[in-house]
């Protein structure tokens, strides 16, 4: 029951991700569905702002968790709170550790969300490793139960890139594989020395078992967040005011303007303009 709520919401209200919907849904029900899991499941997001990343992952959790976020098994990782300065990073490597040791210890079937892993400091999340792999027990826990979710804008560009560059083929969104787009969140996210995965064993190790590539959103998806938060709002939906909020957005490139820049992340506050 849980399982195909979750895929009606995903299919209801996450807009313009078709790859998503189907990673995500491909990751639970497996992971779900097997009462002695050999790992925890490790989800990676990719894709550029307000394309929908932390709006999943917490769709996830709220199905998952019944306070959802609030959840006291459900932990939530920001660099720039809780990691902030790059000369203690062996202090945060010890405390990341034992953090999620504790946590697992108390309760197997936890969440941990990593947010913005492009600014992670390098190395840093090498030390949950032994959490995510398929040895049995971990300083005496039993951790695969557990979910981890990394977010990170990283690959964003690139996935733009080749979603734009499909387009010019005539290729329509809809159509695009994982395939497709594998090699260039590769290369930007794992191969990049700025990234919180540079040279990380999580990547050599193949410790990421679902990439979970978020596509740029276009004009007609913006209008249909529009629509769903005026109604969240319990706003008026008229169309005038549809076209022109999703109209005052900027959309890339310059000579087609197809694209969301902002993916649908500032829609909720240019409504107010409106209202």
């Amino acid at each position: 029951h849980f399982v195909s709520g979750l895929e009606f919401d995903l299919a209801t209200s996450l807009v313009g991700q078709p790859l998503v919907r189907q990673q995500v849904m491909k990751g639970v029900r497996e992971f779900l569905e097997n009462p002695n899991p050999v790992k925890p499941l490790v989800m990676s997001f990719h894709g550029s702002t307000g394309t929908g990343k932390t709006y999943v992952s917490s769709m996830l959790i709220r199905y998952l968790f019944q306070s959802g976020l609030q959840s006291p098994y459900v932990h939530h990782f920001s660099p720039i709170v809780h990691f902030p300065h790059a000369e203690q990073i062996e202090q945060y490597k010890e405390s990341l550790k034992r953090w999620i040791q504790g946590n697992l210890t108390n309760c197997g079937r936890s969440a941990f969300l990593f947010d913005e892993m492009d600014k992670m400091h390098p190395g840093l999340i090498d030390v949950i490793i032994p959490f995510l792999g398929p040895s049995w027990v971990v300083y005496g826990t039993n951790y695969r139960k557990a979910i981890f979710i990394f977010i990170s804008n990283a690959g964003g560009e690139q996935i733009n890139n080749v979603t734009l560059a499909l387009w010019r083929a005539r290729k329509d969104r809809e159509e695009i594989s994982l395939q497709d787009l594998e090699p260039a969140i590769s290369k930007a996210v794992f191969e990049n020395p700025q990234s919180g995965f540079w040279k990380s064993g999580i990547i050599n190790e193949h410790l990421i078992d679902f990439v979970v590539p978020f596509l740029p959103l276009k004009h007609h998806h913006v209008k249909q967040c529009v629509v769903s938060e005026l109604v969240q709002q319990g706003l008026e939906v008229r169309p005038g005011v549809v076209q022109e909020v999703a109209d005052s957005i900027p959309y890339f490139p310059e000579e087609e303007k197809l694209f969301s820049s902002t993916g649908c992340k500032t829609v909720a506050s240019r409504i107010s303009f409106f209202f």
